[in-house]
């Protein structure tokens, strides 16, 4: 039997093979070296401002209630990516002022606000008050401006408006269309707008969707558009759509947040983006409508005061 034996390598192929296996080790060092760079943390820089107060005022009136729904909420910035913080304020007030013919103010109301529900962050006008500190619906046939006024920390911010009529829903009905996701829900919404004034509106559907539009193209007309639900609903789910009336100011600043949040956060939220709304430091000021932060333009805080007349309706998805 011939004894079994491994084949005899040439000095030629012996060379090949080590410098094969030098150039292998070599790559896999050059792969462990990448790799480890890869691992090192990236420090990234975020943007950063001071803390800002967050003044959620839009306050919905249904007018055939006695009084204005007031409950405004007040919360403060933490840093870009943080949470929202509740702040104690110092005082917080609503002026009322009526005007005469020539366009003087003939009369004044205040309405003080307390925060009842103590670390709730939302103000209510107080009970405590010998008076009424409520504000009837009724004044607001006769046009008043309302003045809304913080002190918090040492500063005073303040935020003018007028209240702002709208219209009813007409009709509140399903679709059967999509657009980019065959899972999205078409809601149809109908509304008349008021022909004798030029009007614009902020559409609340729900889980912190909104839209925005104006009378331009269909004043005085019915105007008929489709929302589509940036989430899955199912079959027995109610849904309820709101119609708030809006000035040119108003529709700016929610269409500037729909904008920011592409519908993944509720407007009312932290925005990323600074937005600014009507509301403004007016420290040091002897004029309270003084308030557009001219020569202080970073000075301010975020959110909106608005008193806005609001329909709804509800469906339920089949």
């Amino acid at each position: 039997m011939v004894p079994f034996s491994l084949p005899r390598r040439n000095p030629i192929f012996q060379s090949h093979l080590r410098f094969v296996m030098i150039r292998k080790a070599i790559l896999v060092l050059i792969f462990i070296l990448i790799g480890l760079a890869c691992e090192d943390v990236v420090d990234i820089a975020t943007p950063s401002e001071p803390p800002r107060l967050i003044v959620n005022g839009v306050l919905n009136v249904d007018a055939t209630e006695p009084f204005i729904p007031i409950a405004i909420r007040i919360s403060q910035t933490d840093n870009f990516f943080g949470e929202t913080t509740i702040v104690p304020l110092e005082s917080i007030i609503i002026i009322t002022e009526f005007f005469d013919e020539f366009g003087l103010v003939s009369a004044t109301g205040v309405s003080n606000l307390t925060e009842l529900d103590v670390g709730s962050g939302i103000y209510v006008p107080d009970p405590s008050f010998t008076t009424d500190q409520r504000i009837p619906t009724e004044v607001l046939e006769l046009d008043p401006l309302f003045i809304l006024i913080i002190t918090y920390d040492g500063r005073r911010y303040a935020a003018q408006t007028r209240y702002i009529p709208s219209v009813p829903i007409d009709r509140l009905s399903q679709g059967t269309e999509t657009l980019f996701d065959d899972d999205a829900t078409e809601v149809i919404v109908s509304f008349t707008d008021d022909a004798t004034r030029d009007d614009f509106y902020v559409f609340d559907f729900g889980f912190g969707e909104f839209s925005v539009t104006e009378d331009q193209f269909y004043q005085g007309t019915s105007f008929e558009f489709s929302h589509f639900y940036d989430r899955e609903l199912v079959p027995g789910d109610e849904i309820t759509v709101q119609i708030l009336g809006a000035d040119q100011g108003f529709y700016n600043y929610i269409n500037l947040l729909i904008e920011q949040t592409e519908n993944n956060l509720g407007v009312f939220e932290t925005p990323r983006a600074t937005a600014r709304g009507n509301v403004f430091d007016i420290t040091g000021l002897d004029n309270i409508n003084v308030v557009d932060n001219l020569g202080r333009p970073q000075d301010f805080p975020l959110g909106y005061f608005a008193i806005v007349e609001t329909f709804q309706g509800s469906l339920t998805i089949e």
